[in-house]
Order: C-alpha cells, then sequence, then structure tokens
C-alpha cells in the first residue's frame, strides 16, 4: 500500500504509495470503479476521518489552486498541478514525475498543507516555488517538503536540446544518463528550487523506471499497464 509513509508531526501524515494501493488515477486503468475503490482503501489507510482525499485534474502545468472543505463534487478537482488547503486531505498522482508534498504553519498555529506535480514542464514552470510563494502568502511559515519517488537523472534520457531548454531555467536539472546521453534529474531540480527558498526538503529514494513496486508511465505505458501512485497528506480531523 505504501512506499513511505511518516507521520510527520502529531496528526499529520504523509506518504506516497506502491503498486500495491493499486491505480488511483481515472484516466488510466480504464476501469473506474475499480479506482474508487483504490481511493476509498488508501483513504481508510491514511486514516482520513471519513473525508475524501483531493485530487486535480493534473495538465502538466504550473497552476496553483486553493481548495477547502465541500467545494468540489465527489470526484471532482480543480485543473492544476498544484494545491494548498487549510483543511483538505491532498492528494497528486505521479507515474515518473516528481510528487512534491508541503507542510507549513499559520500564526495560529494551524497547519497549511499543500501538493505539486512537479514534472519536466512544471519544474520548466516553477510550479514548486510558485506553491511555496501562495503558501507564504497565505502566511505560513516553517514550510517543509517531501519529494516521493520519480524517474532518476540517470534514466531520464531525453533530446540534447530539450536538456537545454529546461537547465536554462532550472540548472541543476541538468544530468547525463548511464549510457552517456542527454539526460533530466528532476528531483535535483526540485531541491535546489526549496532550497533557493529556505525550505528544507527530504528526498524518498526510488527511481520509478527501476523499481517494479512503483508505476511508471516511461518503462509501462506502451503495455497499458502504467497506473499512477500518489503523494499524500492528511492533517488531523
Amino acid at each position: 500500500m505504501f512506499w513511505w509513509h511518516r507521520e510527520v508531526c502529531p496528526g499529520i501524515r504523509v506518504a506516497f504509495t506502491d503498486t500495491g494501493a493499486g491505480n488511483l488515477a481515472f484516466h488510466v486503468g480504464g476501469d473506474p470503479e475499480q479506482v474508487r475503490r483504490n481511493r476509498a482503501q488508501l483513504e481508510l489507510q491514511l486514516g482520513t476521518g471519513g473525508r475524501r482525499l483531493q485530487f486535480m485534474d493534473q495538465v502538466h502545468g504550473s497552476e496553483v489552486a486553493e481548495v477547502a472543505e465541500g467545494e468540489f463534487a465527489t470526484g471532482a478537482g480543480p485543473t492544476a498541478d498544484a494545491m494548498i488547503s487549510a483543511d483538505m486531505p491532498l492528494a497528486v498522482m505521479v507515474a515518473d514525475c516528481v510528487p512534491v508534498v508541503l507542510l507549513g504553519w499559520t500564526a495560529d498555529g494551524a497547519p497549511l498543507t499543500a501538493v505539486a506535480h512537479a514534472g519536466r514542464p512544471g519544474v520548466a514552470g516553477r510550479v514548486v516555488p510558485k506553491t511555496v510563494a501562495l503558501m507564504r502568502l497565505r502566511g505560513a511559515e516553517g514550510i517543509r517538503a517531501w519529494l516521493g519517488p520519480s524517474v532518476c537523472g540517470e534514466c531520464y534520457e531525453v533530446p540534447q536540446a530539450l536538456r537545454a531548454e529546461v537547465a536554462a531555467v532550472a540548472p541543476a536539472s541538468y544530468a547525463t544518463t548511464r549510457w552517456r546521453t542527454p539526460a533530466l534529474d528532476l528531483p535535483a531540480a526540485v531541491l535546489s528550487q526549496l532550497a533557493a527558498l529556505g525550505v528544507e526538503a527530504e528526498r524518498i529514494p526510488a527511481c520509478t523506471l527501476e523499481e517494479p513496486a512503483l508505476f511508471s508511465h516511461r518503462r509501462d505505458g506502451h503495455s497499458g499497464l502504467a497506473g499512477r501512485f500518489a503523494g499524500v497528506i492528511c492533517a488531523g480531523e
């Protein structure tokens, strides 16, 4: 069910699922009822207190949405690649991109949580720095971040021109595969962006392309077996 799961502070849990949790995305897999069952089981295991995890319609952009309890109908969510909330359990889906979970605290001691989907366009579009900026605008301090499993810099091969384009705005993304071809290191880029903002971050190790217990679009997309796993955060009831 969980690749990594921790109560990061009292009452607040961060987790990244694995293939044992099943596919969590409606746009792949072809069985929406199974996706609903998978999501319900995840909520039960995470301990959301009967609240629904808030997912989003991810489009490989850099839009950051604010969400609140009761705002969206069941199964719906904002069209965005990041969300912040003061009262909702949040989820971000990936299958090679970097899932980022963030936690900050307002002046009155209340948690403000966020998730972000940092693929190549999101890294270039600075979706994670934009998320941090909005959290701070809403009063969050002491922000911490967790990066879940993603494709590593030694496996994410891209054309040379694309590497140059992304590295021009995110220099830490510049990488080379282990077979000496151009690549992008998205986790390194996100960590660099967070460090520049003074945000403490922890990366949960694993390369999705190399680890069969994690979904990978690059590895399995052609076969139709590449579901989506999730990074989630739940702050109490």
